[in-house]
């Protein structure tokens, strides 16, 4: 509260960068921990407010007829404009706000401050949500070619590592302390994803410190001990993310990258994704861009591809292709690093990670990728004190609702199994993410938002799937009736073949009544008997008081005309004196 000069100043007015409307007016204050603007709207009172450590940077404008601009970009591509009446009052508010926006002591964060009401045991549930352990014993670690190491316990090689690493079985105490001093920020090759259909993994590093011709020998013997973890292929991937150019410049200071002469059955491979710095000047211009008021078609389409913002997403998209290709369709295991290993690294192990395993792509699979490639691998542990901060992953995943994919299903072809995007150009022109960049901007409204517009199609497909089941049932029912159909006509004709037999092995009947007295002659059981072969055999005084329209009926009933029950000479089809029961015992007579 000490770096707050104006803690509340009135008469404050909000705009809207890109509508005409009128601004909101209302009161601007400032806690120890949020800026937060308040409309004087009796019926609305709507309040904004923006987390400290959320600003990515403040601009004080130049004061105009109207009051003195104050202009907030945050992190979450959010753009805050306020008009202060007083210059004084502005210059107090931008000050404060500088000091606040940059804490210099962990202390500082907001997350010391925030507090929602736990117990400890709750609070101790929320950090167990995640747990490394079982995440790699899901991948099948520990096994015969890896194992969990304590090398860095008390954080003693690498203080931005965790205390526990999966490093392979062969690579004792002495090697991992080894490669650490050969790389930089001590960060050694250690395990991030493995595939137990394969053997093959994803490790990750930073840059040796090789510079034009040193080496080390326990390094070279740290990445043939992942080649090794690895039976079924005899070299490593050896993945530098970054420009070939950037990787030599590098050597000119001790660092650079591995000499294939020195690191025997490894494949270099050169990615070139630009460092952090470029890649924060070119999202600034993307957003410049998006803050552009009523840009032409050709000035939006010229800073976007002036920015390289879908270049750098290509790039990224590429490199973790690469790496989810040798790891699923070669089987080969790949190290990644690039200066320090935990920017691009990151980046393009994790992409690959989704592309590789379903699970990652599930709402707890994400947060565990998080932890482990983000988390675990990016800050020092020894500044992050658990009893005084609670998890975000507990309130994420009890209100896990709010977050989840509506579209998402399980037994989806696109969430099983290993993915493979199209990386043609014309696909990222039409990627840019408006619904993320321009969310917060209130006059490119009226339009459906993101939730309403998967509801629907989640909607619509629902309704689908029903139909599609409807006709499934519609289908099996007429193809059982085929089969019916089918099985009728068999009988019918081996009847036949019977009867025309039997014809042939009695004398030839010259009469009707020697005809008759044939067919009386005849065996038959009754149908009642349970055997489906039986059949009633009419004679023509039965047949004389019949209904000739019974078998045209029960067709009607099933809804298909049996076209099987004519004979080829002509004949009809007649029930049996059990028809109600069996519409499928029927006797076929012949002229």
């Amino acid at each position: 509260m000490e770096h707050i000069r104006m803690p509340k100043v009135e008469n404050v007015r909000l705009l809207d960068r890109v509508s005409s409307r009128k601004a909101a007016l209302g009161t601007l204050y400032l806690t120890a921990t949020h800026v937060i603007f308040v409309e004087n709207a009796s019926e609305t009172r709507k309040e904004t407010w923006v987390l400290h450590s959320q600003i990515s940077s403040i601009e004080k404008q130049a004061t105009t007829a109207t009051g003195c601009p104050l202009l907030i970009r945050c992190k979450n591509f959010q753009v805050i404009q306020l008009i202060i009446p007083q210059e004084r009052d502005c210059h107090d508010v931008y000050i404060s706000l500088i000091r606040l926006a940059r804490p210099v002591r962990y202390e500082e964060l907001y997350c010391f401050s925030f507090n929602p009401k736990l117990d400890k045991e709750e609070r101790e549930q929320g950090w167990k949500l995640v747990d490394l352990n079982e995440e790699y014993n899901r991948m099948g670690i520990p096994n015969d070619y890896w194992q969990i190491s304590d090398v860095n316990r008390d954080y003693g090689v690498c203080d931005s590592y965790p205390t526990e690493v999966y490093v392979p079985k062969s690579a004792t105490a002495h090697i991992i302390v080894g490669s650490s001093k050969f790389r930089s920020r001590r960060r050694f090759p250690a395990l991030s994803y493995y595939c137990k259909d394969n053997n093959a993994s994803i490790c990750r590093s930073s840059q040796p410190l090789s510079g034009f011709s040193a080496r080390c020998l326990e390094d070279e013997q740290m990445l043939q001990a992942i080649r090794k973890a690895n039976p079924g292929s005899d070299f490593l991937y050896v993945v530098d993310t970054r420009p070939k150019l950037n990787a030599m410049a590098n050597r000119a200071a001790g660092k650079g990258y591995e000499n294939e002469d020195n690191y025997s059955n490894i494949k270099f491979q050169f990615i070139g994704i630009e460092n952090i710095h470029v890649m924060r000047n070119s999202l600034q211009k993307m957003l410049e861009v998006c803050e552009l008021k009523s840009p032409s078609m050709s000035d939006f389409l010229w800073g976007l591809e002036n920015s390289g913002w879908l270049k750098h997403i290509k790039a990224i998209m590429d490199a973790g292709i690469f790496i989810a290709k040798a790891v699923a369709e070669e089987g080969v295991s790949v190290l990644v690093h690039c200066s320090d290993g935990w920017d691009r690294t990151a980046q393009v192990c994790s992409v690959a990670s989704l592309l590789l395993d379903p699970y990652y792509r599930t709402m707890k699979g994400f947060m565990v990728l998080i932890e482990k490639d983000w988390i675990s691998f990016g800050h020092k542990f020894n500044h992050r004190i658990q009893e005084r901060t609670y998890s975000l992953w507990a309130h994420l995943w009890k209100n896990r609702a709010d977050y989840l994919n509506p579209l998402y299903r399980s037994n989806h072809s696109q969430t099983q199994g290993t993915l493979y995007p199209q990386m043609a150009p014309c696909n990222f022109l039409y990627k840019f993410w408006s619904g993320m960049y321009n969310r917060f901007e209130k006059g490119l409204h009226p339009r459906q938002s993101v939730t309403d517009y998967l509801m629907a199609v989640k909607e619509e497909t629902q309704q689908l799937e029903e139909e599609l089941e409807v006709l499934g049932e519609r289908l099996a029912n007429l193809q059982k009736m085929q089969l019916n159909d089918n099985k009728i006509q068999s009988k019918q004709q081996d009847r036949s073949k019977q009867l025309g037999l039997s014809a042939s092995t009695n004398s030839l009947a010259n009469t009707p009544q020697e005809y008759s007295s044939d067919l009386k002659s005849f065996p038959s059981r009754s149908p009642s008997q349970g055997d489906e072969d039986s059949a009633l055999i009419l004679t023509q005084d039965n047949l004389k008081s019949s209904d000739p329209d019974l078998s045209a009926n029960s067709d009607q009933e099933s809804g298909v005309e049996d076209l099987s029950c004519r004979s080829p000479s002509g004949g009809g089809c007649l029930p049996s004196e059990d028809s109600g029961k069996d519409s499928d015992e029927a006797v076929c007579l012949a002229v």
